[in-house]
């Protein structure tokens, strides 16, 4: 009896561990899902957090290139303000060398604009743009140095072309009054030089058949004017055939001679009765001249000598 006791206990037991058993191995799954769960949630927690640093990196880091990109453009803006600036400096200076280097400055500036307005710029490019716009400052910079010795320079031209038009006009003064100065002496010269005479006579005569020549005071027996002259020695004149001009005036006031028969005397136009040529030995010569008429008149005759644009000296004859 105690055996089949103990056999009852036994399965007792056997039954109770197996119950026992059923009930854990559901525990143990529900247990499995949770600890699963949990680390799903941690996972996504994680990922979360993850997205969001780097999500919120990003968005400062865009932030940042957006103020540097805005810093970069202001920058730009000011330079070429500056180079404008420059431009309307220089004027209507042109130089080769200057306007190179504005035109670099400006290709320099439009690459820096289309790179700044790129939407994929990088930080290496922004660094990049950076580092050129330090270069374009220091070219601009450059660039006004040149302008400022450019305009001391020609500010010292116009200065030496002022003083050397200075210098010109003063000299033009002086030519021109030597040449006044010459002018008057040449003037003088040639008045100095000319022919004068130094005794002059006009005679009423006539003409025998066998050449005789005999001095009349009427005029109905007068068939010629005779003038003797003589001219005044002068160191001045040059020796030589001189050419000299005679008017006759009548006892009314009338020149004899032809309408073109001209000469001048200091620029004013004159008519002259006859011409002739007289060597000149500058040693006192007497000279003769006769001039005929078919008949002259009653009353005061005045014979004129010309030479070189001066009168010689003149003479009267009256005529009974």
């Amino acid at each position: 009896m105690q055996e089949i006791q103990d056999l009852e206990d036994i399965e007792n037991d056997a039954s109770f561990d197996s119950s026992v058993k059923n009930i854990e191995e559901p525990a143990k799954k529900n247990n499995s899902k949770i600890y699963f769960f949990i680390i799903a949630i941690a996972a996504l927690l994680a990922t979360n957090v993850y997205f969001y640093v780097k999500f919120k990196s990003s968005g400062e880091k865009l932030y940042t290139m957006a103020i540097q990109k805005q810093d970069l453009q202001i920058e730009i803006d000011r330079i070429e303000a500056e180079l404008d600036n420059l431009v309307s400096l220089k004027g209507d200076n042109p130089d080769d060398v200057l306007e190179e280097s504005e035109s670099r400055a400006r290709g320099i500036i439009k690459g820096l604009r289309a790179k700044l307005e790129n939407q994929t710029i990088t930080e290496d490019d922004i660094l990049s743009a950076r580092k050129e716009v330090a270069a374009l400052k220091g070219d601009v910079s450059n660039l006004r140095i040149s302008l400022n010795e450019l305009k001391v320079k020609n500010e010292l031209l116009k200065r030496e072309n002022s003083v050397l038009a200075n210098q010109i006009t003063y000299v033009d003064q002086q030519v021109n009054t030597l040449s006044q100065e010459n002018t008057v002496l040449k003037d003088q010269v040639v008045a100095a030089s000319a022919l004068k005479v130094s005794n002059i006579q006009v005679n009423g005569v006539s003409i025998s058949k066998n050449g005789n020549i005999d001095v009349e005071a009427k005029a109905r027996r007068v068939g010629e004017l005779q003038i003797l002259f003589s001219i005044a020695d002068n160191t001045l004149a040059k020796a030589g055939t001189k050419e000299v001009f005679v008017r006759i005036i009548d006892p009314v006031g009338n020149l004899f001679g032809d309408a073109d028969d001209i000469f001048y005397v200091h620029g004013e136009k004159l008519q002259y009765t006859f011409k002739d040529l007289i060597k000149f030995t500058n040693k006192g010569e007497e000279y003769q001249f006769m001039w005929p008429l078919d008949k002259f008149q009653k009353g005061a005759y005045t014979v004129l000598l010309y030479n070189e644009n001066a009168i010689m000296g003149r003479a009267g004859l009256v005529l009974k």
